[in-house]
């Protein structure tokens, strides 16, 4: 369970309809692998201890009595185990038969956890055997069945863990999830981050796709983890097929699914730390009723007729079986990663468009130097020109060579100018470099950060006067792994009127770039555009070699390889993950890629400069949010600029 991970299980174990010692056999097999694997959370099919396709049989007490012999024998086999189980049985309470998760852990079982809606049309007729549950409560005593320590009772129940507060533990079964108002609902009201669904839902053509949205779209609703277990091979056929449709879903992403019809145990691990950190950035997310502990019987809410009861898990570290993408920010689909490209071009291009509408600029006014960030805002001002049905001679692309400009990018800069049809012009800034020196007194020769700065200073001061010659506004470049890196000249390329890359990480540029590339019409535009993906990330303020050919200096030689950086990034502000933690998911995730020391030292890096930088971060220009990632003051990110980074950097020693 170490960093909030927990090992969850979907089991569809073969059955046979009423043959409950075969099944109870099945249940426990599979439980015996979910133990050798650190399974902490199983979860088994409604009525999986009888099958769901009984019928008229529920109305026989023979079957209903060795399914509670069942139920009872699958708890003992759990007496040395510390695994939260559910198992789908028919219970017998107040004068009704109801349809139950049996809820099972150390030898005992805890809880019966009711159907609160009964599916009764097309193929389904529940209602004919069992009762919905309407808040009304039992004692079920399992004495006569061998279960001689405890009286579980009959009613809704989360379960709290209490090694790890963030772990609560709610059941519903199948049809409660599919009604409009479904009981998961309350259980997240409630406290519940992990929903579990006991289901039996039988197998129509397009049935799987709507259930995974179902459930992917659920728990996303409610922030939570979600296991939906289904019923498989050995149901009746009679009129029904059966698939075993297992889903495990964190906060809208589908973490395992199981093939259609082939029965098994799908698992993976649910970051609770997660779900509970997202749950608290979300100011309209509702708090859960405060609970008193000093007495069983005080944990209902009043309306919802929730209990709430406490188990306890072995602490221990959950191997990791579910994928974390070395590029978080890129989907691994390469057709909805088109769809993504395409769809940031639209919304850069749009939210610079309203602002050249708004401030009536002649002109816009871009820095072009032959590297990704600013082809890219290149690109979007060319489209928010098509939306204003405005000539592209209306963007002027300014290049502005000076000691470190390599032939290579200062002809790329023209090429891609030139293709796209803009303004062009070359402004080189070396003798106004080289007399600003002279001014303050600084040496040629001592390539220190002045050297670096006077020149990205220079650059700005010519794209604003420039600006106020055409009429313009003068367009940002820099990205998001930039600015949380602060890898920006204060007040150099740092400054503009409106930054379109400044929600867009470094590694997405490049697959933008590429996207645009590859899809458009012109063959000149698609060869320096690949040209330029080639080419070295680089600020080129150092001198070139003699030939002016070799760049001297390679930005990612200095300040640490970028798919670490948006790594860091994503996992360490985005969801709030400690250092520790993040380090943990870097290693597994660039296993072969990165020694550990490398991943250290640039993780160190990054927590460093975040926090010193913040002061650049504090005065950006305005940029829309394009992800989910934004570092805006006015936005989704709001840090003081003397915050220390002892504290994160001391827990990535741990």
């Amino acid at each position: 369970m170490k960093d909030g991970f927990i090992k969850v299980a979907a089991c569809t174990p073969e059955i046979q309809v009423a043959d409950v010692d075969f099944n109870v056999d099945k249940i426990i097999s599979q439980l015996e692998k979910c133990r050798e694997e650190g399974v902490k959370v199983a979860v088994f099919p409604e009525l999986c201890i009888t099958g769901y396709t009984c019928q008229d049989l529920f109305f026989q007490n023979a079957l209903l009595d060795k399914a509670m012999e069942g139920v009872v024998k699958i708890a003992k086999t759990t007496a040395d185990s510390d695994m939260l189980v559910a198992v789908g049985v028919p219970v017998r309470a107040n004068g009704k038969l109801y349809n139950c998760a049996a809820v099972i852990q150390d030898g005992e079982v805890r809880a019966f956890v009711p159907k609160t809606h009964l599916p009764n049309y097309n193929e389904f007729y529940e209602a004919r055997h069992f009762a919905p549950y309407r808040g009304e409560c039992a004692a079920i005593d399992l004495r006569e069945y061998g279960q001689l320590e405890f009286i579980p009772p009959m009613e809704q129940t989360v379960f709290v863990c209490e090694e790890i507060p963030e772990l609560v533990v709610g059941f519903e079964l199948c049809e409660d999830l599919w009604v409009a108002d479904p009981v998961s609902n309350y259980l997240a009201k409630a406290g519940a981050t992990l929903i579990c669904n006991l289901s039996a839902s039988d197998e129509v053509i397009g049935k799987d796709s709507y259930r995974r949205q179902l459930v992917s779209n659920q728990s996303a609703r409610l922030v939570a983890g979600y296991i939906y277990c289904s019923a498989g091979d050995g149901e009746s056929t009679q009129d029904m097929v059966f698939s075993g449709h297992n889903i495990i879903a964190e906060n809208g992403s589908i973490l395992a699914e199981s093939r259609l019809f082939e029965n098994g145990i799908t698992i993976s691990e649910i970051d609770f730390k997660k779900l509970a950190f997202e749950r608290r950035k979300i100011s309209t997310y509702p708090a859960s009723a405060e609970w008193d502990y000093s007495s069983k019987d005080s944990g209902f809410l009043d309306k919802d007729n929730i209990s709430r009861e406490r188990f306890s898990l072995e602490m221990g570290e959950t191997a990791l079986t579910r994928k974390f993408a070395k590029t978080p920010f890129i989907p691994s689909n390469q057709a909805e990663r088109n769809e993504r490209c395409h769809l940031i071009l639209q919304m850069q291009s749009h939210g610079l468009m309203k602002r050249i509408a708004h401030t009536h600029s002649k002109t816009v006014v871009i820095g072009i130097s032959g590297g990704l960030d600013s082809t890219l805002a290149l690109l979007v001002c060319v489209m928010a020109m098509d939306l204003l049905k405005r000539p592209h001679t209306d963007i002027v692309a300014v290049t502005m060579p000076c000691f470190g400009t390599t032939k290579r990018t200062r002809s790329n800069a023209e090429i891609l100018c030139d293709a796209l049809r803009v303004t062009f012009r070359e402004v080189d800034i070396s003798k106004a470099v080289l007399q600003h020196f002279e001014d303050i007194g600084h040496d040629y020769n001592d390539h220190s950060v002045v050297f670096e700065n006077g020149q990205a200073r220079e650059r700005t001061k010519v794209l604003m006067n420039i600006a106020n010659q055409v009429s313009g506004m003068v367009v940002g470049t820099g990205d998001l792994s930039e600015l949380a890196l602060g890898w920006a000249t204060y007040n150099g390329d740092h400054m503009s009127m409106y930054g379109v890359n400044a929600s867009i990480p470094k590694t997405l540029v490049r697959h933008i770039v590429q996207y645009y590339g590859d899809t458009c019409t012109s063959d000149t535009l698609r060869d320096v555009l690949y040209d330029i993906l080639d080419t070295p990330v680089s600020p080129e303020l150092l001198p070139t070699d003699e030939s002016g050919t070799e760049m001297t200096q390679k930005t990612e030689d200095l300040v640490g390889p970028y798919e670490l950086h948006d790594f860091f990034l994503y996992y360490g502000i985005r969801w709030g993950f400690e250092p520790s933690k993040v380090k943990r998911l870097a290693k597994y995730a660039f296993e072969g890629d990165y020694p550990d020391e490398v991943i250290d030292k640039w993780l160190k890096t990054f927590y460093r400069r975040f926090f010193s930088q913040q002061f650049k971060r504090s005065c950006l220009p305005d940029g829309a949010k394009i992800g989910s990632v934004t570092l805006s003051p006015r936005g989704d990110w709001r840090m003081p600029s003397d915050a220390v980074a002892k504290l994160w950097l001391e827990d990535i020693d741990k």
